[in-house]
């Protein structure tokens, strides 16, 4: 069985999407799923940056380790098959990624699909505080 293929996207790719990975990566491992796990960011403001020292601080707390590159989502990013799932940390991101999407965009979906009520529809930046 070939292993799915998961793409987390944000803004820049310097917080949500780099943590969404990391933690991703590590359920997939203690699972023993087969998965390729990605990040990327709609903007291109921080490709080849380690991701934001706040956001590695407050995962290393955690026990995760982010380790990801910045980098720009590219269009073959978009392409079905390329991704099994692209899941956009937000409402604006989500658009964004439709908007670049040129073919059937199924598996182009928001983080919050897969959370119950209690989280927020858009996962909050924290880069600004």
């Amino acid at each position: 069985m070939d292993a799915k293929r998961v793409l987390f996207v944000c803004m820049g790719n310097i917080c949500r999407s780099p943590a969404a990975e990391a933690v991703m990566q590590r359920f997939a491992e203690e699972a023993g799923v087969s998965m390729v796990v990605e990040s990327a960011g709609t903007h291109d403001y921080h490709v080849g940056e380690k991701a934001d020292r706040r956001m590695r601080a407050a995962a290393e707390d955690r026990g995760y380790s982010v380790l990801s590159r910045g980098r720009h989502v590219a269009d073959v990013d978009l392409e079905p098959g390329s991704f099994d799932l692209v899941l956009a940390m937000d409402e604006d991101n989500y658009r964004n990624l439709r908007e670049r999407s040129t073919a059937d965009a199924s598996h182009l979906r928001l983080f919050s699909d897969y959370l119950d009520e209690e989280w927020p529809r858009n996962v909050p930046d924290p880069y600004y505080g």
